[in-house]
């Protein structure tokens, strides 16, 4: 069964120019400091963004986001976003590059004098980081559809902020190991509450007698695509909630999908033992892809 990051392979890949700190390595010599503070400690923020066309889509969106997280974390980034922006377009135009392509931009608190967490040892400027890639999802994976595990690790406020897209993931990537033990290919992951809250990598949705559930919010990453989904079922007259719900209403749900930059939409055929639906992707489900395909091309 394919997962939810599965790509098509590009041999075009195996010689990016990648971005980092106002010049350009061939991706075999594209090294970051032992001593960045990104490498030692997960010390920064990123965004994985899709070039559509020539077009980054929903940068503004991702850019607020990146800035935010990094206000949160008390990370000065030093440039604007229109100074970011233009990195962006010089690292695709220096690849040649016009569609098809997931960016990863990175931008960590930069080197230290030691090895220590405290910012009062870090030297300069934040380091900058900008990989993109020729990747197209794997089409079979919005057909087909993936399985899910409810995992124990929490999304939590007390030790990591949900909202910040931070490059220390630990917390997701204790759930996504946990899922990846039972067979899944994500980890359904509870607040601390035990109401529904998110996957390791995705945003989560279920439908229930046609109208589409997704969490409050409050302990999930505030993703782009999930806020594509809700404003997509409100222009289209679809009951959207964003609500407390449980893991007894996901076994009973209709359909289930998630959703995430790369990912898109993406059907969930099966909750630990338990089928959804018929066990293939269902019609609500196929009609917000559509309408997500729409908005995709239009941007």
């Amino acid at each position: 069964m394919p997962s939810t990051h599965d790509y098509q392979e590009d041999a075009r890949n195996q010689d990016i120019q990648v971005y980092i700190n106002g010049k350009f390595f061939h991706r075999s010599k594209a090294y970051v400091s032992v001593l960045d503070g990104g490498f030692l400690l997960g010390d920064g923020v990123w965004e994985g963004i899709r070039l559509h066309n020539g077009n980054l889509l929903h940068l503004d969106d991702h850019l607020d986001r990146l800035f935010a997280g990094a206000n949160e974390i008390a990370l000065k980034i030093n440039r604007s976003k229109d100074e970011v922006k233009e990195m962006l377009y010089k690292t695709l135009e220096k690849n040649k590059m016009f569609s098809d392509v997931h960016v990863r931009l990175i931008i960590s608190r930069g080197l230290k004098k030691t090895p220590y967490q405290h910012p009062k040892v870090t030297i300069g400027d934040p380091t900058i980081v900008i990989i993109p890639e020729y990747k197209k999802p794997d089409p079979r994976v919005s057909v087909e559809g993936i399985k899910l595990a409810v995992v124990s690790t929490l999304r939590d406020n007390r030790v990591q902020h949900p909202h910040i897209n931070s490059l220390s993931k630990h917390n997701c990537i204790a759930a996504c190991i946990e899922a990846d033990k039972k067979g899944a290919d994500e980890g359904l992951m509870l607040d601390p509450n035990g109401y529904v809250s998110t996957c390791n990598s995705t945003n989560f949705f279920i439908i229930k007698s046609n109208e589409v559930w997704t969490s409050t919010g409050e302990y999930c990453l505030n993703g782009i695509t999930r806020q594509s989904v809700i404003r997509i079922c409100n222009q289209n007259k679809i009951v959207l909630k964003e609500k407390n719900f449980i893991v007894k209403d996901v076994l009973s749900a209709d359909e289930i999908f998630v959703t995430g930059t790369f990912a898109g939409i993406i059907p969930v055929i099966r909750v630990d033992n338990t089928v959804i639906g018929d066990g293939i992707r269902g019609k609500m489900t196929k009609r917000l892809q559509d309408f997500y395909i729409a908005d995709f091309h239009s941007n």
